[in-house]
């Protein structure tokens, strides 16, 4: 019987600074991708995001991102039944770190529902260069119109 405990890959780069001053597109998944923030409506070419309570809590959150961390301004943001993403500028000088932030974010948010939302970590992507950039945000305004092609997708009003 092999006792060894699985060790969990971190997704992220290894060596990477980051505290760095970035812009950061980030990816917060729901435990079991789970739909706890509202549910997109969609016609033939457009999609909307209906938040519920939960959703507004999350959306009043991410606005005071800038507030609590003046280190921190969040470019562009898109909240989805199961998951959020959002572009972070992180323009620090070493004091807190991406992750940090993340944690603090994920843990107030639970908090004030009154249970664990999220799952492990999050997912993170460095922006490189403004092509980059505008390619992400083009793909945050579009994620609701795109919801049912969304790997994150799951059918059901939450």
């Amino acid at each position: 019987m092999d006792n060894e405990l699985h060790i969990r890959k971190s997704p992220r780069i290894k060596h990477f600074d980051y505290s760095a001053s970035r812009y950061y597109f980030i990816t917060i998944c729901t435990h079991e991708h789970r739909s706890y923030f509202g549910m997109v409506v969609t016609t033939a070419d457009n999609g909307e995001m209906k938040l519920n309570e939960r959703g507004e809590i999350i959306n009043r959150h991410i606005s005071e991102l800038d507030n609590r961390y003046p280190l921190v301004k969040v470019e562009k943001y898109v909240i989805m039944p199961n998951h959020i993403h959002m572009i972070l500028l992180l323009d620090n000088n070493n004091d807190i770190t991406l992750t940090q932030i993340i944690g603090l974010f994920k843990s107030g948010v639970s908090r004030e529902i009154g249970f664990p939302v999220w799952q492990r970590s999050f997912h993170d992507h460095v922006i490189r260069n403004e092509k980059d950039y505008k390619e992400i945000w083009h793909y945050i305004d579009n994620n609701p119109a795109k919801w049912a092609m969304d790997k994150y997708y799951v059918s059901g009003i939450c």
